[in-house]
């Protein structure tokens, strides 16, 4: 038993080391429009064992999603390959950062399998960024996209890729196993890439996306934004017209969640109303699907999502 006095003594670990020297940001209070009700259904509970029971980590707990007891108790999971420990320490992300270890050999198949269990339809694959691996983690990707296929042939599969960058052929290695969406974020925009995702680069995101198009048209692609990080408007409609030279397909827009307090801090809380006009003005310039509301993240909805992307591709095919 944990007393008083051992938590004195010997006090936990700080989860983020590497952020301990950043100067502290207060974390704001949440505005009414944000507030969501605390997990605990028996399906959440039943999502939660399969996940463990089969040792895989998931982005949902690993970023604090505020969005895991809806997605849980739906048997919704975006699971998260390759380890909870990430080479980069973006100013806005709750994964911790440090070294990670050596790749699980046998991840692939106990993510298919748990994929199985859960009975998914759709399943989104994301990772921590593995800068330490030759080509990124691509090939671990591509392995996970083979077992699930193996064992699910009927479930779509959505990868949530890092960057890769200066990883010359990866790109390649995760499109030639045939995704049915590949998503890959550009956070926020780019004036702010110095002092919230310092070690990507955005015309390198915009071309990694516009590489997908080049080698599989069929794959459809995916992009999403953080707001309240101080970007202003116009810059908005400006990386919604670079993604879409990119022809990126669909875009996601939510608020940034300042996560503790040696993370970047929220700037402002962006309305409801604006959501809506940052939707209405994605679609006015030419996307398939767009997202955008205080609580959208790159995977909530998204096996709907990709329903409705994939009809909304039909119907745009059928009006030519």
């Amino acid at each position: 038993m944990v007393t008083l006095v051992d938590t004195i003594s010997n006090p936990p670990k700080p989860r983020h080391p590497e952020k301990a020297r950043r100067p502290d940001n207060p974390i704001q209070r949440k505005p009414d429009w944000i507030r969501v009700r605390a997990p605990g259904s028996p399906v959440f509970r039943e999502t939660h064992g399969i996940v463990k029971e089969n040792g895989l980590v998931t982005v949902c707990e690993e970023a604090g999603c505020p969005n895991i007891g809806e997605c849980w108790s739906k048997k919704h999971a975006t699971m998260m390959i390759m380890g909870d420990t990430c080479t980069r320490a973006c100013a806005f992300c709750n994964v911790k950062t440090g070294m990670p270890g050596p790749l699980d050999p046998a991840e692939p198949d106990n993510v298919a399998i748990a994929v199985e269990k859960l009975g998914l339809s759709h399943v989104v694959i994301t990772s921590v960024d593995r800068d330490d691996l030759a080509d990124g983690g691509a090939a671990h990707f591509a392995a996970v996209i083979g077992a699930i296929r193996a064992r699910s042939p009927k479930t779509t599969i959505e990868v949530l890729t890092p960057d890769f960058l200066r990883k010359d052929g990866a790109l390649e290695v995760v499109v030639a196993a045939r995704p049915d969406v590949f998503n890959h974020n550009l956070e926020t925009v780019p004036s702010k890439y110095l002092t919230v995702r310092p070690g990507a680069r955005y015309f390198h995101s915009i071309r990694l996306l516009q590489r997908v198009k080049e080698l599989d048209p069929t794959i459809f692609t995916k992009s999403g934004i953080m707001v309240g990080l101080g970007e202003e408007r116009n810059e908005v409609l400006q990386l919604m017209d670079d993604l879409r030279s990119a022809e990126v397909d669909f875009i996601t827009i939510g608020q940034y969640l300042q996560p503790t307090s040696k993370h970047h801090p929220i700037v402002r809380f962006v309305t409801p109303d604006e959501f809506k006009s940052y939707e209405a003005v994605a679609f006015a310039k030419g996307f398939l699907m767009a997202s955008s509301s205080p609580l959208t993240r790159s995977s909530h909805h998204a096996g709907e999502d990709f329903e409705r992307l994939r009809a909304n591709r039909a119907a745009r095919l059928a009006g030519r």
